[in-house]
């Protein structure tokens, strides 16, 4: 797949006030599964897709912890 977009065209902010991060990130949320409730899929589909996207200029990946798969338990 060949394409002329890249994360950096949308600018930057400050990621925490200091750090410089594009505006374009790559949610994870999907990532181990490809939907909500699918199966997990093979872990280098996904090493490729975040390849593709650090090739494409991203860098901020949102990997937040809300993302997981199960019932949520508090930590005591």
């Amino acid at each position: 797949m060949t394409t002329n977009t890249n994360a950096a065209l949308g600018g930057t902010f400050l990621l925490g006030g200091d750090l410089p991060v594009h505006r374009l990130g790559f949610g994870a949320m999907r990532l181990p599964t490809g939907t909500f409730q699918g199966a997990v899929r093979d872990p280098e589909t996904g090493v490729a897709v975040l390849r593709r996207a650090v090739e494409l200029g991203v860098d901020h990946i949102d990997t937040a912890w809300f993302y997981r798969r199960g019932a949520w338990r508090p930590t005591t």
